[in-house]
């Protein structure tokens, strides 16, 4: 039963009831707190100002937060097109591949002005293309798009590591990563940035992308929203077999909703590897792509919600270090249990609280209706 079944108004959809259901998690989560003998209030407390009560804090917010608008919106086109796409870690991988394979080729003969566009559309590709297998499969062969992106994942990780200790690690090091990039590759970080007008902003590891991820948010709010060809990629999620009958050919959505999706993954890419790292890295996703459906889910597959959820979630991983080093008895998994249940109560268990706000709202339409009534009367 939606909540649009329960006559809910769309403010109360997507704004108060994701609040009610963030703040019981938060109380459940507080009570996890106590029974390990730390105080709630002290860890809340470090937590916010951990990640938001100083520019450096601010900063590696703002960095884990681009990271998962990329991934959120991944999940979030797929979603419009009756898709499950899990497969974001693999596709950002890609994208991290792709930009160091570009980086290395290119960037010592090009400019930046030339080689971050070309490392940005090298992320977006090679993310696309490893999306749209799965995408094919699903399509033309039957094959489960959940099943085939949870097995691409596997071989992203594998493939990194084959290239990384095969072909790109430097001759004679014991680090499995690759030859650092030229600076030309390099994403602008922030703070460099602002050095340039006469800013003093403490570095972090927050660059550009953050633009990108800003840009991307538009775009996919304009395609899905906007364009016609959203329209006919939402039109095959809705009903596929109405589409069909309209004369649309949902198999070609299928692949475009997964291309799209694996673009959007693949710019994570460009956020850790031309921005942070300089150098492809193993495991540099660090599980940015399963957050991303979390991110998707509670900002209910929109830009905006997803925006506002990323930020949330990259609250909660950089104010979660913080927490781990000033309280006493508060680990790293403490922060991911308090993720789990921000996840089940605004995802799995959303519209258990929704009868009750469907309740509410019509006992108070009622009340202004009669009231309406008395003084026409």
């Amino acid at each position: 039963m939606s909540s649009q079944a329960l006559q809910m108004p769309r403010w109360m959809d997507l704004v108060l009831l994701p609040l009610w259901n963030l703040l019981i998690a938060l109380l459940v989560a507080g009570g996890v707190v106590l029974l390990i003998g730390a105080s709630p209030g002290q860890a809340l407390t470090v937590l916010l100002d951990g990640a938001l009560g100083s520019a450096r804090g601010l900063g590696y917010t703002l960095y884990y937060t681009t990271t998962f608008i990329f991934t959120g919106l991944a999940v979030a086109v797929a979603f419009h097109g009756g898709l499950f796409n899990i497969g974001g870690e693999g596709q950002a991988t890609l994208g991290g591949i792709g930009v160091a394979l570009l980086s290395l080729w290119l960037a010592p003969k090009l400019p930046s002005v030339v080689m971050i566009p070309l490392a940005i559309v090298a992320a977006a590709c090679f993310g696309m293309l490893w999306a749209a297998v799965p995408g094919y499969l699903q399509a033309w062969r039957g094959s489960h798009v959940v099943i085939t992106t949870i097995m691409f994942n596997f071989l992203a990780a594998s493939l990194n590591g084959y290239l990384l200790v095969n072909w790109l690690r430097p001759n004679g090091s014991m680090s499995v990563e690759s030859d650092a990039f030229a600076d030309s590759a390099r994403m602008p970080a922030v703070h460099e940035l602002l050095a340039r007008f006469g800013v003093e902003w403490p570095s972090s590891p927050l660059n550009l992308s953050i633009v990108l991820a800003l840009l991307a948010c538009v775009f996919v709010w304009w395609f899905l929203w906007k364009s016609r060809a959203g329209y006919v990629l939402r039109a095959v999620g809705s009903n596929p077999s109405a589409a069909h009958y309209a004369g649309i050919r949902p198999r070609w959505q299928v692949l475009a909703a997964m291309g799209l999706s694996g673009a959007l993954a693949g710019l994570v890419g460009v956020n850790e590897i031309a921005g942070v790292q300089g150098k492809l890295t193993l495991d540099f996703v660090a599980g940015a792509g399963f957050t991303g459906i979390a991110v998707a889910l509670m900002g209910r597959n929109h830009p905006v919600g997803i925006v506002l959820a990323s930020l949330l979630f990259g609250t909660l991983y950089q104010g979660g270090v913080e927490v781990s080093f000033e309280v006493p008895g508060f680990s790293r998994e403490m922060v991911v249990t308090v993720q789990g249940l921000i996840v089940l109560f605004a995802g799995a268990m959303a519209m258990v609280s929704a009868p009750m706000f469907a309740k509410l709202y019509a006992a108070l339409t009622r009340k202004s209706r009669a009231a309406q009534g008395k003084s026409h009367g």
